[in-house]
């Protein structure tokens, strides 16, 4: 308490009191690792040198104050800082809320991607995952050096010119041999960074060919245009990597570093680019969104094995859809005829009015072409699909129609424990030839039919975590919804994530395939709460 107030008086006499209570108020609520967090995210705002010294989150607030970055009168880069660590219950300290903070960083946030994507890194390395680096890396560190963090390792990479803002391949060779799913947080911070490069490599090309004033005004107004879509965007990406529980009041699991993804071709078009989206685009923007109906089979009669692990799915299904504005419904354990008739109740022309889109999702076994219903009977795809077809439900019409069936397509696969496949438990033969995707969606548009694998392949379901496919999918959407990618691209995404994994053994493989007749990008408007997870 004493070492804690004689630095404070230290920070100067033109400090109001009030000023210096906020900040004690602050040093006394952060740890260790928050202190170790704060230090990292300044990195590029005072020398490490100095930061290296700092053993309390007032040492760090006097370097900030020596260096301007911080005064009584501007608190946002402290803000920025808690925000980032998410201690979000110590905002109200300096008069912010977590939304002020996100609306004003695209103007005033000092913490560069580079750093926030390092950050984020850090955040999602587990203990596990850190010993493996380290190993992996042995000739590379100090081999007197203890490493316990994450951000110590990075930090020590950085100090060795093997990690830099433009050259983070040793990254992606870690993050390709420990966790796949890191990557994406590498390629996203690349995919940022070479936009930002291909718009000012267009700008350039383009100022030198255009001899009127009158076009470089233009262009200069289209670039100002463009990068302020930009950096109104960046609050709301926000990633979906697990990332390491919180203690503290008030954290959230998932809160990472902005990225965006932009067509530098776009500075071409001297059109708003939402105009443009529009003509090319389902309307989404209508006063609800519509239904999402969710059927989730657990458990069957007879020889239909119990698909553990399913609730887990409908669960995140859930929570995604109705983030993104849906209304969800869940039905659980239906036979066959039950499908069928609740098929025909949604098919009510009535509640899909003033609605913009309809998705259905199935979690069951399957054969090709086909789901069971709890009894063991088979309904095909294709059957329950053309409930919805233009002139069985007009209110439909012309509206994009998504389904995603997560069931298998072929036979049982002898897996692993803990990895089963959502098929059927004895051999039995099929009751019917095998059928594409593509003959299941109806001979018309604007359907889309998501399956979890192609035709005659298992699809495979952790009793825990649930199916691969399932998961992938609410992951994928909740990482690029807010970048405005269109629901192709994210089943591209999907499919990139699926194909990634492996049973234990590294053995058992699975390859989702959408299939479609829409005729325009069906892009899901970015909803304003963060991603439930």
């Amino acid at each position: 308490c004493f070492q804690a107030e004689f630095s404070l008086s230290n920070m100067g006499d033109d400090i109001s009191l009030n000023f210096r209570q906020k900040l004690l108020l602050i040093d006394d609520n952060l740890g260790t690792e928050d202190v170790a967090a704060l230090k990292f995210l300044c990195l590029d705002l005072i020398p490490f040198k100095k930061l290296e010294s700092a053993q309390s989150a007032l040492d760090i607030f006097q370097l900030l104050m020596a260096e301007e970055y911080l005064n009584e009168e501007d608190t946002f880069l402290l803000a920025e800082l808690l925000y980032r660590i998410k201690c979000h219950f110590l905002l109200q300290k300096l008069n912010y809320t977590k939304e002020r903070v996100q609306e004003y960083l695209p103007e005033k946030g000092r913490v560069s991607p580079y750093r926030q994507m390092l950050y984020e890194l850090a955040e999602n390395i587990t203990s596990d995952m850190l010993k493996e680096i380290i190993f992996l890396l042995r000739d590379h560190l100090p081999k007197r050096q203890p490493i316990f963090s994450a951000l110590k390792l990075l930090i020590l990479l950085e100090k060795q010119g093997l990690l830099t803002e433009s050259n983070v391949k040793m990254l992606e060779e870690i993050c390709t041999s420990v966790s796949p799913d890191l990557l994406e947080t590498v390629n996203s911070y690349k995919r940022e960074k070479d936009v930002i490069c291909k718009l000012t490599s267009s700008y350039n090309a383009l100022w030198r060919n255009y001899k009127h004033t009158w076009e470089k005004v233009l262009l200069l107004a289209s670039l100002i245009y463009y990068l302020f879509l930009l950096l109104v965007s960046l609050p709301r990406q926000e990633n979906t990597l697990p990332i390491k529980e919180s203690s503290r009041p008030g954290s959230t699991k998932v809160f990472s570093s902005p990225q965006v993804h932009w067509s530098a071709c776009c500075l071409l078009d001297f059109f708003p680019f939402s105009f443009l989206q529009k003509l090319t685009s389902y309307k989404m923007d209508g006063p609800k969104r519509g239904f999402c109906l969710v059927i989730n089979n657990v458990k069957f009669d007879g020889y239909l094995g119990e698909r553990k692990g399913s609730c887990k799915d409908a669960g995140e299904l859930k929570q995604v859809f109705t983030w993104l504005g849906l209304e969800v419904e869940i039905y659980k354990d239906q036979t066959a005829k039950e499908i069928k008739d609740l098929m025909e109740i949604w098919q009510d022309s009535e509640k899909h009015i003033n609605r913009d889109c309809f998705i259905c999702c199935i979690l069951s076994h399957g054969e090709s072409g086909a789901i069971y219903g709890k009894d063991g009977e088979l309904i095909s795809i294709r059957t329950i699909m053309s409930y919805f077809t233009a002139k069985q439900c007009p209110a439909l019409a012309e509206k994009p129609k998504l389904f995603f069936i997560q069931a298998c397509q072929g036979q049982k696969i002898q897996c692993p424990v803990y990895v089963e496949p959502d098929a059927q438990v004895p051999k039995l033969p099929s009751v019917q030839q095998k059928i594409s995707p593509f003959e299941s969606i109806p001979e018309e548009a604007d359907f889309l039919l998501g399956m979890a694998t192609i035709d005659g392949y298992a699809s495979f379901r952790h009793v825990e975590q649930g199916t691969w496919y399932i998961q992938a999918l609410c992951s994928k959407l909740q990482l690029l919804v807010p970048r405005g990618e269109d629901i192709l691209s994210i089943l591209t995404e999907v499919n990139e994530d699926v194909s990634r994994r492996a049973d234990s053994l590294g053995k058992k493989k699975q390859m989702p395939q959408p299939a479609y007749t829409l005729r325009k990008k069906f892009i899901f408007p970015v909803p304003r709460d963060p991603p439930p997870s």
